[in-house]
């Protein structure tokens, strides 16, 4: 679903301090364009609580976020956690190292300054579906939750107590392990903790009628597949990566996708 992406009650462009700092030669570009084809206001905060006050203050401006997946993700959970996500498109000018865009690209958003601010005044609104787990969390790509290293720890117990941090330094890191989780997808049961899952994925199925596609690989080279619209995870303490943020330990976790829950601002085509 699309319509028109010009802003109605002006911008709000909220530039994230890191990119500030990276590529500030871009925020100029991004603000010089934004400026010229439409009533923006440019907020420069210097820390992430300016930055969820300013957000939280836009009154009917359209937020236009200038950062990386990073501060993509930190607005998008704001307006989730205040119910704002249907109020209006988010947009965003991707300005970052290469490495912390990769959210942007997936989504569709030009990489160049120019052409994402020019897709901010005339682009296409088109809608996305959310993954929200029971913390108010939000995974706008996907998730994952990968296997881990197992630290080598030297023979000697004492030495480890006295020259931990030295020894995780030197001691090259150990085999990859997986998981013991206990897996249900709509309420049915995928795997208990008596198997090793080494990798779990789950990210929106476009255009699927609001399901997410989970993909399980299991210790012993076999692998499951399912659709399903919420997934809990259970088990002993576990790490997740949603989108480019490492959360976690928790011990359970349950992931809903909320169907065309967000809007994101995109070139027409």
């Amino acid at each position: 679903m699309s319509h028109a992406g010009a802003p109605v009650g002006g911008l709000l462009v909220l530039v994230d301090p890191v990119a500030r700092r990276l590529d500030g030669e871009s925020v100029r570009i991004a603000k010089d364009v934004l400026s010229a084809g439409a009533a923006a206001k440019i907020c420069l905060p210097d820390s992430q609580e300016e930055f969820a006050r300013a957000l939280a203050r836009r009154g009917h401006r359209q937020p236009v976020i200038v950062g990386d997946d990073r501060a993509l993700v930190r607005a998008v959970g704001l307006l989730h956690r205040e119910r704002g996500l249907g109020s209006g498109a988010v947009s965003l000018i991707p300005v970052g190292q290469v490495g912390s865009l990769g959210l942007a690209r997936s989504l569709g958003v030009p990489l160049s300054a120019v052409a994402a601010a020019r897709a901010v005044l005339d682009g296409a609104v088109r809608t996305r579906d959310l993954l929200v787990d029971d913390s108010d969390g939000v995974v706008l790509g996907d998730l994952r939750i990968p296997p881990v290293r197992a630290a080598a720890r030297p023979s000697g117990p004492s030495v480890w107590s006295a020259y931990r941090s030295l020894v995780r330094t030197l001691v090259p890191a150990g085999p990859r392990v997986g998981h013991r989780l206990r897996v249900e997808a709509d309420g049915q049961l995928l795997v208990d903790v008596d198997r090793v899952v080494e990798d779990l994925r789950m990210a929106a199925v476009p255009s699927s009628g609001g399901v997410a596609e989970v993909t399980l690989r299991l210790a012993g080279g076999s692998s499951l597949r399912v659709r399903a619209a919420s997934v809990t995870v259970s088990g002993p303490d576990f790490r997740y990566r949603a989108d480019s943020l490492v959360a976690g330990p928790v011990r359970r976790r349950t992931w809903t996708l909320r169907p065309g829950a967000w809007s994101l601002t995109l070139p027409r085509g």
